[in-house]
């Protein structure tokens, strides 16, 4: 099976830690392997790997990446890369053609304005919309077009809590 990891770009600590974390769970939470900080912030690494160590799975935050280089060896190791932006291609299109493609997948997440040099290092530019919206919410969209809502079955393994459905109310339970 393929991995399929995260880049964060253009983290900002005073202003996107909430953001950045969630961008991290969003991808942990909906099939993805990792992210890549193209920052330093031990917080958000520590965060998630409490997140990994309570609730199961296996998923790894890699702080202080440098882009440029992230993104080459990835494709120098035979993979491909997937810009979430408001200026590319639509989400359904590219989904398809990404889906049908075995080869690893590093999604570009980008915060503040995300240097020009990327749209033309990556193989796709995707637009979930074309209108202003949330990195976390285009991250979620391309996650379950890509895995067809598959990955909504993924089983954590490890996990030491669980939330059971439930109609009313909250039913966490202790492994």
């Amino acid at each position: 099976m393929r991995k399929v990891c995260i880049l964060r770009l253009g983290h900002r600590p005073e202003r996107d830690l909430r953001v950045t974390t969630h961008v991290g769970l969003t991808a942990r939470a909906l099939g993805a392997d990792g992210m890549y900080l193209a920052a330093e912030d031990h917080g958000i690494v520590d965060s998630i790997e409490d997140v990994v160590e309570r609730w199961g799975g296996e998923f790894f935050v890699e702080n202080n990446v440098k882009w440029r280089q992230c993104i080459k060896q990835w494709k120098e190791k035979g993979g491909i890369v997937a810009h979430l932006t408001m200026y590319g291609l639509d989400v359904g299109e590219v989904t398809d053609a990404v889906r049908e493609r075995p080869e690893d997948l590093l999604i570009i997440v980008g915060a503040e304005k995300v240097p020009g040099d990327v749209y033309g290092m990556v193989d796709y530019n995707v637009s979930v919309t074309n209108q202003p919206h949330s990195e976390i919410s285009s991250l979620a969209i391309f996650l379950d077009r890509l895995f067809l809502g598959q990955e909504m079955d993924h089983k954590f393994e490890g996990a030491k809590i669980r939330v059971e459905p439930c109609k009313v109310g909250k039913r966490v339970v202790e492994l």
